[in-house]
């Protein structure tokens, strides 16, 4: 018990306060990234992956009011301004009258992860951001700090934070195009609640599509006020490669209406939406990236702090409500190069297989798999210190060649000092993020049950930013059957092998 208890912290536990004496001085000397790029094959491009920023505005409780009545492009200066006098006593209280969970991204932060990220690639050809961008328990925040809103308040301010945060974020790459995807968070009614056809998706998906090329731009935003999603031809250098943008908040089990009723019927029509577009992208000989925020497959944190026992018929916790988001990317393997998840806030990979747990032949086909790249998050409210990904990409082949995670030194933005976290060509001595060299490292991974490979430790000293590898070691095996089991019945077949 007391072994669950610790290993479950690294997923709610506090980072430690800084980076370790020797990572940091081994990371002195490291060059900038654009000049390890121009050493990298010159048909590399840099590229910038972010995700669950979770910006909150109600840091400073005492500038809502001006925030509620200022347009989003004045933001910056009120969120700039001296903090108030009691900043820190009304955001505590504040904290605990919305049973914050911990602390998300404050305007300090925000910018500091946005030199960041313009320090270590100033050249980025394109922008990612897969979800999550407004903070966790906005609905009570807003409530509590704008008593007696007008109708439709609500749903106006969150639209003014994804305004500021997209525009923040545009503003530091100016002509860079930044694609981005709604999380559950991002709603303009509450956590995982979100209505499809909706005045607030014909909104968002204005502010979205800005910046998209003028050919993809009325395209998107017709489909984004539809459900949220949305199918654009990325801008060159990327060459004959479609970014596929899905909303999965509608396909998690947690998912409702703004009026609190369940909508299978979003779900199923997203699923038929994705499944079109991989048809399209086929037809035409393009090469797919698929994005969304929660990714498929099982939930190991959720499974293991609920101490499930997959040899007793015990199903694991899935991300979603059933395996339609996996089966349709595993169809779409033969076009799909990868997709980009997150939810998670910590630095993971998954490969999705076809499920060969129920013993059927093997195909005369070559199975088709999907890499997955999930990417931590800015911001550190579990804990983790905050981070983004790097990614060098070849646009020609639109593989990810290679990527570095780039972390913070603490979790305020407050003298924050970004360094290297790791780089994974280096770490794992592979040529490239493809599905190939993943399945082999995920072959070692399982292998190595006990976790005394060198690969094994990198991988968890890295999956929580801040190093708190020695919590989830306990768990390995169970933690690394997720990675390529994307249902229930393999996972629990992984799982029990062996006899464990």
């Amino acid at each position: 018990m007391s072994a669950l208890l610790i290993g479950l912290s690294v997923f709610t536990g506090s980072a430690s306060a800084g980076r370790a004496d020797a990572q940091a001085s081994s990371t002195k000397a490291r060059p900038s990234r654009s000049a390890k790029t121009a050493s990298v094959d010159d048909q590399t491009i840099s590229a910038l992956m972010v995700s669950d920023i979770h910006f909150d505005p109600f840091h400073d409780p005492a500038k809502i009011q001006q925030l509620v009545a200022a347009p989003a492009e004045k933001w910056s200066t009120i969120l700039a301004s001296p903090s108030s006098q009691d900043q820190q006593k009304e955001f505590d209280a504040l904290q605990q009258q919305c049973h914050a969970r911990g602390v998300d991204t404050p305007y300090l932060l925000l910018q500091s992860s946005l030199q960041a990220m313009h320090t270590e690639t100033p050249k980025a050809r394109f922008m990612t951001v897969s979800g999550d961008l407004i903070a966790h328990a906005f609905p009570c925040s807003y409530k509590a700090l704008v008593p007696g809103s007008e109708p439709g308040g609500y749903q106006a301010f969150v639209l003014k934070t994804i305004a500021f945060v997209i525009g923040e974020l545009r503003s530091s790459f100016p002509g860079v195009p930044v694609y981005v995807a709604l999380g559950n968070n991002d709603s303009g009614c509450g956590d995982y609640q979100l209505d499809t056809a909706s005045e607030f998706l014909s909104q968002a998906g204005k502010i979205l599509a800005e910046g998209l090329p003028a050919s993809e731009k009325q395209n998107a935003i017709k489909q984004f006020a539809e459900a949220g999603n949305y199918s654009v031809k990325m801008a060159l250098p990327m060459r004959d490669t479609r970014l596929i943008v899905i909303n999965d908040m509608v396909l998690s089990a947690k998912y409702t209406t703004c009026a609190g009723v369940p909508n299978a019927a979003a779900g199923n029509a997203e699923m038929e939406w994705l499944k079109q577009q991989l048809a399209d992208a086929r037809q035409f000989n393009q090469k797919v990236w698929v994005m969304g925020h929660i990714p498929p497959g099982v939930n190991p944190y959720a499974t293991i702090s609920k101490m499930k026992n997959m040899c007793t018929n015990a199903k694991p916790d899935m991300f979603l409500l059933s395996d339609q988001l996996s089966n349709a990317l595993i169809e779409g393997g033969d076009t799909i190069r990868l997709g980009i998840f997150a939810h998670t806030h910590m630095d993971e990979m998954r490969l999705l297989e076809a499920d060969a747990s129920d013993g059927s032949p093997t195909q005369s086909t070559p199975p088709q798999r999907v890499l997955i790249k999930m990417v931590s998050s800015i911001s550190p409210v579990d804990g983790n210190n905050p981070s983004f990904t790097v990614a060098n990409v070849n646009p020609a082949t639109a593989v990810l060649q290679d990527y570095e995670v780039i972390a913070a030194s603490n979790q305020t933005g407050v003298d924050t000092k970004w360094s290297k976290e790791y780089d994974y060509a280096q770490t794992y001595h592979e040529a490239e993020f493809s599905t190939g060299a993943v399945r082999h490292l995920m072959a070692e991974f399982k292998e190595d049950r006990d976790s005394k490979l060198q690969i094994s430790n990198d991988y968890m000293r890295n999956y929580f930013v801040g190093d708190r590898s020695f919590e989830l070691k306990p768990f390995w095996p169970q933690y690394v059957c997720a990675l390529t089991n994307a249902t229930a019945r393999s996972y629990a077949a992984c799982v029990c092998s062996n006899g464990k």
